[in-house]
């Protein structure tokens, strides 16, 4: 018998663990990419925060998702440590709410959000619906797990041997909340273990005095693993939102601890149904350290931020600062992690370009030098996004979320290969010029700059494509590709007048010239290819196709590569 009830009692945990994981994904899949953005805008002050935190993580049922969240936020500088800590208070908060609603008996509407759920996902034509009905599911398997467990632990009520474990290992407040918190720890869910807790104290396994320890320890656990998550990473500072909550935490089980006697005294007064009075105890516990905190939360943020200053910038400028590997349970976060690289990415080579053909124009060896040393740079940062992304598309994603990480790949592909021709193309075709003290003609030298100043505005559009997915945006920048093209077939054209001519400049750099022309465009047929999976996505790719020559046969479709 007691072999079954264990048995049965794991499955029952597991199903729980399911459950929540099916609300927590189908929430990100319907809602993840607005979710990040309406936490930006709510942080107008510590109470709008706070209700963004509640809210959010009542949606969720996950405070680690939200302090994921919180805590890219923070690391981007778009919100501080204040209304950062205060939204993590707010999903404390949200976190309960699930739990009140399943204190009352309604195993009954189980089957119904089974029914739902199943036939919203499989006639949903959207994402979004599929999404729904995954979340109605996910509520369905909730409710059966906890009904599995009440009826596990129903029988072995009566037997001695089970009630006198569980009595000898909660008897002692200290050991129950170490217990939970390592039960918490262990389940990453601090919701699964007091639903647990709820169905020891209506099986009469666990004392009231000894279910109110175990719910303190489940609040310590839920706040262990966003800081063991924070604590791989190098920066101090990431670890500032994650030690305040779990100060918070400590300091409230510090105060309850030697007071549980008459707490729970005064709880079985006020609600004398254990599995009740558990999920309001979880409550009023949130509540109160949230009344506590909300006000001096700027004397513990200036704590926290003595406690944990800045890493000072190492020297590593080829290391990815924004690939997160705790946010890859995630994968709207991930994306955004990525998404942000690749920009820094991109970042360095807008510069390249800019200072390469400055280099050429002026003779400047040790610039060449050091654009040629940035490109190592593209090169770690290409295939440490790489990388990312493929970790990220080890789990199931959406089509709009895989659709998004080959989006990334490409342009971080394209970008690479850009590198790849300012530094083995123009690199060396500078130290040519350099090195037998070649100069352009005036007017040559205004052409190349007017055309590589076209192509460095290209590439500042792509990247608001890249962010945006401006369709608008995504068509002048291929219409641009068809200017360009005129623009470089007048350039030589021009070369050529001055060949005519006899200009001595002219003569002597005419390679260069032409090579410098057509080393841009390629750089610029590469910036366009950010412009392609926008327009596909709109229906607008195969009228291009059909309708431009610019387009060539094929290339609309070869931007997005395959994963390693």
């Amino acid at each position: 018998m007691g072999t079954m009830v264990l048995l049965d009692l794991m499955g029952g945990v597991a199903l729980l663990l399911w459950g929540l994981h099916m609300v927590l994904s189908g929430v990100l899949r319907a809602f993840g990419p607005d979710l990040r953005r309406f936490l930006g805008r709510a942080l107008r002050n510590r109470f709008s925060a706070f209700a963004a935190g509640l809210g959010l993580t009542a949606l969720l049922q996950s405070s680690t998702a939200t302090g994921l969240m919180t805590a890219s936020l923070a690391a981007d500088g778009v919100v501080s440590l204040v209304p950062a800590l205060a939204i993590m208070l707010g999903a404390n908060v949200g976190s309960t709410l699930i739990v009140q609603v399943l204190s009352f008996d309604i195993a009954a509407v189980a089957p119904v959000l089974f029914v739902v759920g199943l036939v919203t996902f499989r006639s949903g034509g959207s994402n979004i619906t599929k999404a729904l009905g995954r979340i109605a599911i996910g509520l369905g398997l909730i409710l059966l797990a906890l009904h599995i467990l009440l009826d596990s632990l129903a029988p072995a009520e009566q037997a001695p041997a089970v009630r006198e474990l569980l009595g000898s290992i909660t008897n002692d407040p200290v050991l129950c909340v170490i217990i939970a918190g390592l039960l918490t720890w262990a389940a990453h869910s601090s919701v699964a273990v007091v639903l647990l807790i709820m169905s020891l104290a209506f099986s009469h396994f666990v004392t009231p005095e000894a279910a109110l320890a175990l719910v303190l320890g489940a609040n310590l656990g839920s706040a262990v693993n966003p800081l063991i998550e924070s604590g791989v990473r190098g920066d101090p500072a990431t670890r500032r939102l994650p030690v305040g909550n779990m100060l918070n935490r400590l300091l409230g089980i510090l105060i309850v601890l030697p007071l549980l006697h008459p707490i729970t005294r005064e709880m079985t007064k006020l609600q004398p149904d254990p599995v009740k009075m558990t999920a309001l105890f979880h409550l009023l516990f949130n509540l109160a350290l949230a009344a506590l905190f909300i006000g001096p939360l700027d004397a513990v943020a200036a704590l926290l931020i003595r406690l944990l200053p800045d890493k000072k910038l190492t020297a590593d400028a080829c290391a990815p600062r924004y690939l997160d590997d705790a946010a890859l349970a995630n994968p709207p976060l991930a994306l955004a992690n990525a998404a942000r690289e690749t920009l820094r990415m991109g970042d360095t080579v807008e510069a390249m370009l800019c200072d390469v053909m400055t280099a050429l124009i002026n003779n400047d060896r040790k610039l060449v030098g050091d654009v040629s040393r940035r490109d190592n740079i593209v090169d770690r940062l290409d295939d440490a996004i790489k990388l990312y992304i493929t970790k990220l598309t080890r789990d199931s994603l959406d089509e709009r979320e895989g659709r998004r990480a080959m989006e990334i790949v490409s342009f971080t592909i394209n970008l690479e290969h850009i590198g790849d021709i300012i530094d083995k193309n123009l690199c060396e075709l500078a130290l040519k010029k350099i090195k037998r003290r070649y100069q352009f003609s005036p007017e040559g030298a205004a052409e190349l700059m007017a055309f590589h100043k076209r192509i460095c505005e290209c590439l500042q559009a792509a990247f608001g494509i890249f962010m945006s997915g401006d369709i608008e945006a995504a068509r002048k920048l291929l219409r641009e590709k068809v200017e360009l093209r005129r623009a470089e077939l007048e350039a030589a054209d021009r070369h050529f007048e001055r060949l005519r001519e006899g200009r001595p400049e002219s003569l002597e750099t005419t390679s260069l010239h032409l090579d410098v022309l057509s080393d841009l465009k390629r750089i610029h047929s590469h910036i366009c290819s950010v412009a392609y999976p926008v327009l596909e996505a709109a229906g607008e790719l195969p009228a291009l196709n059909g309708t431009s020559s610019d387009v060539a046969p094929g290339e609309a479709l070869a931007y997005q590569p395959k994963l390693p």
